[in-house]
């Protein structure tokens, strides 16, 4: 299979807010895409840039993304790289693109002097679980709340 993992172009955003329909459908939860094309373009374009994002594309069809911001520490008292979305619709998956892109997170990550890369994914996602435990990373269990401001 033959794909390319690419920075997210402005005519990449109505499919880009399809597939994380499809992720919020895959992790159970809920999304509203109302809106959603205008708020991506500007996390993703405007300055400062708030939202880093690739999308996978196969065949001229886009197939996955991920989606990485950087944060700070207190703990660490330094920079990490949060990677927020790593989804690849189900055609792809198992073909090597999420290796891929976790490789490039690595650059990423290293070239900014990063003390690490934290994600999360949830406790029922088996696979993904196995995934990203085969990659050499490590789990840590922590609940995470959501509330309105």
């Amino acid at each position: 299979m033959n794909y390319t993992i690419r920075n997210c172009e402005e005519n990449d955003l109505k499919d880009l807010v399809l597939l994380c329909a499809a992720h919020a459908e895959y992790e159970k939860g809920e999304f509203d895409p109302s809106g959603k094309v205008e708020a991506l373009r500007s996390g993703i374009f405007d300055l400062p840039k708030r939202l880093n994002c690739w999308v996978v594309e196969v065949d001229g069809k886009i197939e996955g993304f991920s989606t990485y911001t950087f944060d700070y520490s207190t703990w660490d008292a330094a920079s990490f790289l949060y990677m927020d979305c790593l989804f690849l619709n189900e055609k792809i998956r198992g073909k090597g693109v999420g290796t891929a892109i976790m490789k490039r997170i690595q650059a990423v990550a290293k070239e900014d002097n990063c003390v690490n890369i934290q994600w999360q994914t949830p406790e029922f996602n088996a696979l993904a679980i196995k995934f990203y435990v085969g990659l050499g990373s490590v789990g840590k269990q922590k609940m995470r709340f959501f509330m309105k401001p």
